[in-house]
């Protein structure tokens, strides 16, 4: 096992080992106890009481985040020429059609979201074992696949993230970076916390949030208190 250096001891000492923490409070923490020089995307895992091998208990979703991700998000547009013109009005990085499924069948896949249309669905299939593993297939359950191309682009830009329940029942998202202010991390996690809350599967019995954890790039991780959403 590796060696914490004075800085992770450091701030592995600032959290109580046996506390939960309240939105608000993990948020303010986090802010203290990274120490890297980059600006450190905050995390946010919960993990869920679910079984996601069964359809009826998958969660998997989108929310829009109130103070968006930090992250200058790069869309594909893979539209008709019809829809180029508001795409790019949209804000969309790339946008075009036959010329950019050449080049990602040639292996190019340097955006974040893809968003296109029902009728371009058919030209992407086979392209599914490029973009699949790396979830940059859209899907209209993300709301990636529609007609109002223009409102899909603008609503990613804003912060919209779509979150998918992993095989051991966490899902993982990103919620901001550690150079916002402590009130926008909690916001943005109490958003994603109650939109969670929301989707709880029928199916699901039992306790459905089981814990939570916020972490930032290299920081530790602070468990926040499952059964407090609200900031």
């Amino acid at each position: 096992m590796a060696k914490l250096t004075k800085k992770q001891k450091e701030a592995r000492a600032k959290i109580e080992r046996d506390k939960l923490y309240s939105i608000q409070e993990a948020s303010e923490l986090i802010k203290e106890i990274t120490n890297v020089k980059f600006d450190a995307t905050v995390d946010l895992a919960v993990r869920l009481g679910v079984d996601p091998r069964k359809a009826n208990q998958m969660v998997r979703g989108v929310v829009t985040l109130p103070h968006g991700t930090g992250k200058d998000v790069k869309v594909l547009a893979l539209v008709t020429p019809d829809k180029e013109a508001e795409a790019t009005e949209a804000g969309a990085d790339f946008v075009g059609l036959d010329e950019y499924l050449e080049k990602i069948k040639g292996g190019w896949t340097d955006v974040d979201v893809i968003i296109t249309m029902p009728s371009v669905m058919g030209k992407l299939g086979p392209l599914g074992r490029i973009l699949g593993p790396r979830g940059l297939m859209p899907n209209p359950k993300t709301g990636t696949v529609t007609m109002d191309v223009a409102k899909a682009v603008s609503e990613v830009k804003a912060g919209k993230i779509d979150f998918k329940v992993d095989k051991t029942g966490i899902v993982h998202a990103a919620i901001g970076k550690v150079s916002f202010s402590a009130d926008k991390i909690a916001g943005n996690a109490k958003e994603l916390i109650e939109t969670l809350v929301k989707m709880k599967p029928a199916a699901a019995k039992g306790v459905y949030m089981k814990s939570i954890y916020m972490s930032s790039t290299m920081s530790p991780s602070v468990q926040l208190d499952p059964k407090v959403v609200q900031i």
